[in-house]
């Protein structure tokens, strides 16, 4: 194999390397972290959200337990209030940047746009992503921010919330 094809080779791992760490986001020094447990509309804890400052941005993380089977749409919504049973005190999607609902909308997406939560037949699931360019302050700011789960999946196109169905758990975020 020549020097060239080499030189290709290590370049293509290290891009991909370079990619995977912008997906799961290297670990900010000294970097805060918030935690939201979710509940369901009749109390009943549904798991646990963090955000955590990596960088360029926070990464999500949910942990969740009790839901129905399927595909769930996750998103950060604007207030750190969780009234049941329909949650609506959470407000809107969390966007700051004014952006369209979803990851495969051209014009998207909101900063609280989380990928499509998958729970098993067991009532547990996870998923993590990291939103470039969202910080602490942004999430944490005068009226909080909350994690919502949503009864169907989120199609990741249609404004504003992907047409995902009610709200069945939701959490506030709180530093830790």
């Amino acid at each position: 194999m020549t020097t060239t094809a080499l030189l290709a080779i290590a370049a293509f791992g290290l891009a991909g390397c370079q990619r995977d760490s912008m997906r799961t986001g290297m670990p900010a020094q000294g970097g805060a972290t918030a935690t939201a447990m979710l509940m369901t509309a009749t109390g009943v804890p549904a798991g646990r959200a963090t955000a955590t400052e990596v960088a360029g941005g926070l990464r999500f993380t949910i942990d969740a337990t009790g839901l129905p089977p399927g595909t769930h749409g996750a998103h950060i919504h604007t207030t750190g209030l969780c009234d049941a049973p329909a949650f609506a005190t959470a407000g809107g999607h969390w966007n700051p940047t004014g952006m369209k609902h979803g990851s495969m909308n051209p014009q998207g997406p909101h900063e609280g746009d989380l990928p499509n939560l998958i729970v098993g037949t067991d009532g547990r699931g996870t998923v993590g992503a990291v939103v470039p360019g969202a910080t602490m302050a942004g999430l944490l700011d005068a009226d909080g921010a909350a994690i919502v789960v949503h009864a169907g999946p989120d199609d990741l196109m249609t404004d504003p919330s992907g047409n995902s169905g009610g709200r069945i758990a939701c959490g506030v975020f709180r530093a830790s």
